[in-house]
């Protein structure tokens, strides 16, 4: 088992990455800790992960506030096993499709505080708890659209942000025996797509975009879990302020 006996954290969790996150490493010997600010998709994870004889617990944040993020680390300090992984997932596109001459000021604070800041603080506070032990994996989730979108301005920049940040950190606490590393998938196949976009919708977006990946289809949520797994792992130890893509060869 690739993770036995770590402790980690998933933020974002409800989701269709983070659950899957959650899931794979729970199967792998963790300990995860699923934070959201969805209780109930946090609570029916936890319990499938439970029933399945893994080890969870559920710890509810807002991650656009720092002080439920200060709140959160706070609490995961009290424990014994304090932290060894997090795996920072939240995020989402809150202004997409926007042209822009047409780009909102609140919407675009909203993309960087869930993409970017979000992501920058649940580090800073995570570091603080890994340094003394002399032992971290971060995996923060970037996109592959940090290289640029048209009509996601905002939400580019803040993944954009998030792999600087990422290489950033990496440069700063190696020598701790952190390792740092960001995601970046092309489309994933989650269900907050669908309930946004509309069955018809989505499936001819999604069909677009599989037409135009090499390997003819759109990730699914395992194909970043398990991507997350291995850098959360110490098959990753010598790897760290990298960027890897789960693209199915988008953008070659």
């Amino acid at each position: 088992m690739r993770v036995a006996g770590k402790t980690a954290l998933v933020t974002g969790a409800a989701g269709g990455i983070g659950g899957a996150t959650a899931r794979c490493l729970a199967r792998e010997g963790a300990g995860v800790i699923l934070s959201d600010i969805d209780r109930d998709g946090c609570n029916a994870i936890c319990e499938e992960i439970r029933s399945g004889g893994g080890v969870a617990s559920v710890a509810i944040a807002d991650v656009t506030r720092e002080q439920d993020i200060r709140s959160l680390f706070s609490e995961l300090e009290s424990r014994p096993d304090a932290l060894d992984i997090l795996v920072a997932v939240a995020g989402g596109d809150v202004e997409p499709a926007a042209d822009v001459e047409a780009i909102d000021y609140d919407r675009m604070s909203r993309n960087l505080d869930l993409n970017l800041k979000s992501c920058i603080l649940c580090c800073r506070e995570a570091v603080r708890l890994m340094k003394p032990k002399r032992y971290g994996r971060i995996v923060t989730m970037s996109s592959l659209v940090y290289r640029g979108s048209p009509g996601q301005f905002s939400y580019s920049a803040a993944k954009g942000g998030v792999f600087s940040f990422t290489r950033s950190l990496a440069m700063a606490v190696g020598r701790y025996n952190i390792t740092v590393n960001a995601l970046a998938p092309a489309l994933v196949d989650v269900p907050v797509f669908e309930r946004v976009l509309g069955t018809k919708r989505w499936e001819a977006l999604a069909a677009d975009a599989a037409a135009r990946y090499p390997l003819q289809r759109i990730a699914a949520p395992d194909d970043v879990a398990r991507a997350a797994l291995f850098l959360a792992s110490d098959d990753a130890a010598f790897i760290t302020g990298q960027i890897l893509e789960i693209s199915g060869g988008a953008r070659l």
